[in-house]
């Protein structure tokens, strides 16, 4: 465990009801996950059964014990508290710290006032101040941009936002566009025509909706057309009034495509235009569309950017290392070293 900086505070919580299988699953086996709290909030924690004692930094603390009351909450369920789980709320704490010490500085927008995605399923509540910019974006510009890493949520809250605004009747329906581009796969190969090739690849946005809508809602959707999908080679020649439309892998776009798409936004629509510039899977000399537009309309102010990095991954806590190593390594192949 890391030492602890400054022990400026000893707080004392009790978790109730007093359930001896909670309280296992809460700590996990040899108290594992007990030991992760301690090393990502730099605290200690003492317990003697349902009695807990945590020491630390003040922020931190209260910090803690508002995440041992959530986690308590959760290892009630089924399958008790799940390493992903974890990993998730100890990356929101982490997140709402950085944002509660930005706030005290510099009068930001403090954790008290998170924004919730309401949804058919439950609330999504956006980590970390990076993410509710975004949302916050989403919900005031009409063409929004989410570019970063995989993992950082710029699809899942875009998906969400997209429900929400339906659900409201703000929009009329949800229109999901893909480039049918991928790395190392030649689309001919597949079976059916250009829409049925390209439907296996907008999974990750299938999987946002069956969450938040349910798996027959969103068939229903999807067979009134209120749910569409488009493959961006469809785009070109419509005009898409009163919707919510999500471009999904915005890298693989060429320049023509970008324009063409940006192009097609008609009244009363709101446009979230999602892309990792690391992963272009155009054959080599064709410049992204996504990269082109960030030079290009990055100056509009009608028009919002959010840029997320390895801090905003909300995956696998290795998935953040990964990501920096990759960085690290394309800046220095950039830079001309070995």
């Amino acid at each position: 465990m890391r030492p602890v900086a400054e022990l400026t505070r000893t707080l004392t919580i009790r978790l109730e009801p007093d359930d001896a299988k909670r309280l296992a699953n809460l700590c996990g086996q040899f108290d594992e996950h007990l030991r992760q709290i301690e090393r990502r909030l730099n605290i200690r924690i003492a317990n003697r059964g349902n009695l807990f004692s945590i020491s630390g930094p003040d922020r931190n603390a209260e910090a803690a014990g508002n995440l041992l009351l959530h986690l308590y909450r959760e290892a009630a369920g089924e399958g008790g508290l799940s390493a992903d789980t974890l990993h998730l709320f100890l990356q929101q704490s982490d997140l709402e710290l950085r944002m509660e010490q930005s706030a005290a500085t510099d009068g930001q927008q403090r954790v008290e006032d998170l924004i919730v995605i309401r949804t058919k399923k439950g609330h999504v509540r956006p980590r970390g101040a990076n993410q509710q910019r975004y949302v916050r974006a989403v919900q005031t510009h009409d063409v929004n941009f989410g570019i970063g890493p995989a993992g950082t949520g710029k699809t899942y809250l875009a998906v969400a936002c997209a429900v929400e605004a339906l659900l409201r009747d703000e929009v009329d329906r949800i229109v999901l566009v893909r480039p049918a581009v991928e790395a190392g796969e030649k689309l001919g190969f597949l079976p059916g025509d250009l829409s049925q090739k390209v439907d296996p690849y907008l999974r990750p946005l299938y999987d946002a909706l069956y969450e938040m809508l349910g798996v027959e809602t969103v068939g229903k959707l999807v067979e009134r057309n209120v749910i569409e999908i488009a493959p961006l080679a469809y785009m070109r020649g419509r005009t898409l009034n009163n919707a919510f439309i999500i471009l999904d892998e915005s890298q693989n776009t060429t320049r023509e495509q970008m324009k063409m798409f940006l192009t097609r936004i008609g009244f009363g629509s709101t446009v979230v235009i999602t892309g990792d510039l690391s992963q272009i899977d155009l054959p080599r000399g064709t410049p992204s569309g996504l990269r082109h537009a960030v030079e290009v309309l990055r100056g509009v102010e009608e028009i919002s950017f959010t840029f997320f990095d390895s801090r905003d991954v909300v995956r696998h806590p290795l998935v953040q290392r990964i990501v920096d190593a990759y960085e690290s390594h394309e800046s220095a192949e950039r830079a001309g070293q070995p």
